[in-house]
């Protein structure tokens, strides 16, 4: 077949197949573009999950008249000023516009300041109209109507109509988070309208829009971060290990304040809570990277969704040092939903008595009150109140499940001025029951005892050089060359675990020793999983990972079991070791190691306010 140019309408259709894959990459690209033009104030509409209807309205600069045709132009940009390696806006390619028209139908109505009207023009699968004059605020208004109707194979791999809605939905949310000064509103007829409001500059603003956003319960629940290296800035905020989520979805991530879904974050993220999380449950994070342009390629994918970093070993160390380090520094912080969850589990659902009105309604449990059974003798009773003035006492005498003494003693002031208080008991032979000034806490001793016992052999482990166990004869293990450089490097940290090994020849590796703590392992399997470790992410954690496996096994057999009878001296000593031990609000399994209860929610749940 003849090489031959393709026309103007099928490149920006090829380039649409990259730019737009969904309705929601379509908003994604329309509000960034809000954005750059100094938008205080963007909406979203939608109809049909984006494929019927999307239309984007700001209140920014606006396009000139004359510049109308140049917008829907393919490789046109305003956002250039001719150096790829100093990017500062959120769009720059100037593929958007013309590959949205050369799909759907696209309407861009638009007015500037000093304009004394408004012009639209309208673009229907690459055919372009004319300019002309149109009724307009100032601003710019997109209005794209049928998308893919001229690509019609692409609708068969859209998804359902509210699969589509929520996408759309979750683009804006990404948006809106790094941009608190702007108001945000979405709509569609399926779900009630989303308004963001403006917020104010600096952490307040900030932490205002994260709460409208991912919701109220996350700032309370969540840690600072503010870290930097080598010119490369990390802030934001993550959430305490024991409030976490089933999937990643609730992970926000933003490079010089572009949202992205880099894997190197990700994978950066899940590693610094590889220690008190357990696999199948992720954290809720709001991170934001802030270098130099020039030390990251946001030009690598049409999309703009993942970036390239000069020195990504650097970033990833940022992020999981960062991370941990905060949450060592934040003590012992409990979890805001436990004690919402152990509050809803005591509301009384339907009463066995009483009025059924009540029962029937989910906050009726405040204002319900018993009625009153037809000839009661209430003066009769033999559980009636005693008045003050009488004599007899009434006394409820109830075996102690456990050593009591907690309870008798009067509490030293000092212990209730603590993060998790004094030891009041301890019931059914496996929580103990603590008091602080303001509160009640309820500590699970056996997966608090586990995460102490976890951190003292991690520290005992990584202190030191860790013992190895000599081959009697070496293994090799046959590599590509590129995966033997990644070793060969990384050899030094290595033999710190106990892992020794040597090149031998240009395509394999000799294991001459193995970290005694593994016992007998597959030493090939396991080159080979640090060398994929260390070619994605420019680390060898996969070693350390697999000794850390082996430590917490090794505490959870070694801590408190349940069942165990603990004198009031051994409740306060594991209460202060809590305090004192990073990480210890979750086991090693990442369940919490603890609930408290504030003495505000105990007194209404007893209608006391």
């Amino acid at each position: 077949m003849a090489i031959r140019q393709l026309s103007d309408t099928m490149i920006n259709q090829i380039a649409a197949g990259e730019v737009i894959e969904r309705p929601a990459s379509v908003v994604k690209e329309l509000v960034e573009n809000a954005l750059d033009a100094g938008a205080a104030r963007v909406e979203v509409v939608v109809s049909g999950g984006g494929l019927g209807l999307i239309r984007v309205s700001d209140d920014g600069g606006g396009i000139p008249e004359a510049e109308l045709p140049l917008a829907v132009a393919r490789h046109c940009t305003s956002k250039l000023a001719g150096d790829l390696h100093d990017i500062r806006s959120l769009g720059f390619r100037g593929e958007a516009l013309p590959s949205i028209g050369s799909v759907g139908k696209l309407m861009i109505r638009s007015r500037t300041a000093d304009a004394g009207s408004g012009a639209e023009i309208h673009v229907s699968g690459g055919a372009v109209s004319a300019v002309r004059p149109a009724p307009a605020n100032q601003g710019t208004m997109v209005e794209v109507r049928d998308l893919f109707f001229a690509t019609p194979a692409r609708l068969k791999f859209m998804k359902g109509e509210r699969a589509e809605t929520s996408a759309i939905a979750d683009v804006v949310k990404r948006i809106a988070i790094a941009f608190p000064r702007v108001r945000f509103a979405y709509s569609s007829p399926d779900r009630s309208a989303t308004e963001f409001a403006a917020a104010e500059e600096g952490e307040e603003g900030m932490l205002r829009r994260i709460a409208q956003v991912i919701g109220r319960d996350f700032p309370e629940n969540s840690i600072a971060i503010d870290a930097e290296r080598e010119g490369v800035r990390l802030s934001g905020r993550v959430s305490i290990p024991s409030f976490s989520r089933a999937n990643a979805l609730s992970q926000y991530a933003y490079v010089n304040g572009r949202p992205v879904r880099d894997k190197l974050v990700a994978g950066a993220i899940r590693g610094a809570f590889a220690d008190v999380l357990p696999r199948d449950r992720h954290a809720v994070t709001v991170l934001f990277l802030t270098l130099d342009p020039a030390l990251v390629d946001v030009n690598v994918h049409p999309a703009k969704a993942d970036v390239r970093f000069r020195d990504p070993g650097l970033v990833r160390g940022l992020i999981v040092g960062g991370v941990r380090q905060a949450l060592a520094a934040s003590g012992i912080r409990s979890n805001t939903e436990g004690a919402a969850a152990m509050n809803a589990a005591f509301r009384p659902g339907s009463a066995p008595f009483g009025h059924a009105a009540h029962a029937a309604s989910p906050r009726s449990w405040q204002t319900w009150r018993p009625a009153l059974a037809t000839g009661f003798d209430f003066a009769g009773s033999p559980y009636r109140p005693l008045g003050f003035g009488e004599a007899e006492q009434a006394v409820l005498e109830v075996p102690a499940s456990a050593d009591a003494r907690a309870a008798t003693d009067e509490p030293a002031p000092e212990l209730l001025a603590t993060p998790l208080g004094a030891a009041r008991a301890q019931v059914h032979e496996n929580y103990i029951i603590a008091q602080t000034g303001d509160s009640l806490v309820i500590i699970d001793q056996h997966a608090a005892h586990e995460r102490l016992v976890y951190e003292a052999l991690k520290e005992a482990l990584h202190s030191r050089p860790m013992k190895a166990q000599m081959l009697l004869i070496p293994e090799i293990v046959d590599l590509p060359e590129e995966g033997v450089e990644r070793l060969a490097a990384h050899a030094e940290t290595l033999s710190r675990f106990g892992l020794g090994i040597e090149r031998f020849g240009p395509g394999a590796i000799a294991v001459r020793e193995t970290p005694a703590m593994l016992g007998e392992t597959d030493a090939r399997q396991l080159l080979l999983d640090i060398a994929d470790e260390i070619a994605e992410n420019d680390t060898a954690d996969t070693l350390r990972e697999r000794i850390d496996r082996i430590a917490a096994t090794m505490a959870c057999h070694g801590s408190v079991r349940s069942g165990r009878r603990l004198k009031p001296e051994e409740m306060n000593a594991l209460l202060r070791q809590m305090e004192a031990t990073p990480g210890s609000g979750t086991c090693n399994h990442g369940r919490p190691t603890y609930i408290e209860l504030k003495l505000a929610d105990i007194e209404r749940l007893f209608g006391r306010r």
